[in-house]
């Protein structure tokens, strides 16, 4: 893998209602935890790093997991600046939750860069019993808005916790104009390690 120095960065914004499970998601992602008894909202925007490899080229990804309360998307409007991918996540048992992303879809089309990729995120899938929205619901809304890829996950049980981010990564690096607009270099920053995946990704 190249240096710390060599690696281009690329900026992935997690969006969506308050509760719906972005946050835990991100900590399960990179620090492989889950706590749910001290799980709070999000205030203004949280930040995580997280170093992969794709299609051979070194990448960090500087995810940024944004507040789901109204009174804080004034301030997480600003974060979409420069980002390249966003992650639209909503909860399968709460059917508000699901009913409100195509106001979060709106605010991605007016706030994000031309070009920048969505992937649509069914949330809490180890609540089926309690579930109130159909996997066909969510690949349905992910079609009709063009985003590159849908999957439901579990932070809870770790189910397809990676999925989401290597296949938006995927996406990412396949427009260079994207890529050319937004991404920078950085120095050295302390990265979690993992494992390695599929879709042309090492994560």
């Amino acid at each position: 893998m190249a240096s710390d120095e060599s690696i281009s960065t690329l900026k992935i914004l997690m969006i969506g209602p308050s509760g719906a499970g972005k946050s835990a998601l991100l900590i399960r992602y990179c620090d492989d935890q889950f706590d749910s008894e001290s799980s709070t909202a999000t205030i203004g925007v949280d930040f995580k790093m997280k170093k992969l490899s794709v299609h051979g080229k070194a990448y960090r990804l500087n995810l940024l997991d944004t507040a789901g309360q109204e009174r804080f998307r004034t301030l997480s409007n600003s974060y979409y600046r420069g980002a390249h991918g966003v992650v639209l996540v909503y909860d399968i048992s709460n059917r508000d939750s699901f009913l409100a992303m195509e106001r979060w879809f709106e605010e991605v089309e007016s706030n994000a860069q031309p070009g920048a990729v969505t992937y649509l995120v069914g949330a809490k899938m180890d609540k089926t019993a309690q579930r109130t929205v159909k996997v066909e619901e969510g690949m349905k809304m992910a079609e009709e808005r063009g985003c590159v890829g849908f999957c439901e996950v579990s932070s809870k049980t770790r189910e397809n916790v990676r999925k989401p981010f290597v296949e938006i990564v995927d996406a990412v690096v396949q427009k260079p104009e994207l890529l050319s607009s937004g991404t920078r270099r950085m120095g050295t920053v302390p990265v979690d390690g993992g494992e390695g995946f599929g879709s042309g990704c090492s994560c």
